[in-house]
């Protein structure tokens, strides 16, 4: 029997919450092309970066984040159970302070998970 393991997103429209779902095996597929891309990510010393390199990261990094968000929300009793929410927090921790120091994703995209963030980060009030 084969098991599929979905991501769902929400979205805001103007008829309400919009709910999407999709495999998690498509996002992770959609990464390691756009990373493993030498037209995105050049391998050769030399070859420019495309025009628009500087939006698709941001967008993968703020993709990123929403899994974070998905983990934290929806599965960390489990990350808990397995005693491994040090590795997750640090993980997210390091994630949180390369998107912060380089202004990749917009500070609103980080409302689900800013009291966390404020804590990891000792910048709570």
């Amino acid at each position: 029997m084969v098991y599929a393991v979905y991501a769902v997103t929400q979205f805001e429209s103007s008829s309400g919450i919009i709910y999407l779902r999709f495999p998690l095996h498509y996002l992770a597929y959609r990464f390691i092309n756009q990373i493993s891309s030498a037209a995105l990510f050049p391998h050769i010393t030399g070859v420019p970066f495309p025009k628009n390199f500087s939006t698709v990261a941001k967008t993968i990094l703020k993709r990123l984040f929403r899994v974070y968000a998905h983990i934290y929300h929806q599965h960390f009793s489990e990350i808990v159970q397995l005693q491994e929410e040090a590795h997750l927090n640090t993980s997210f921790k390091h994630f949180i302070f390369f998107v912060q120091e380089f202004n990749l994703i917009d500070r609103k995209e980080l409302a689900p998970l800013q009291e966390l963030i404020d804590r990891l980060t000792n910048t709570g009030k």
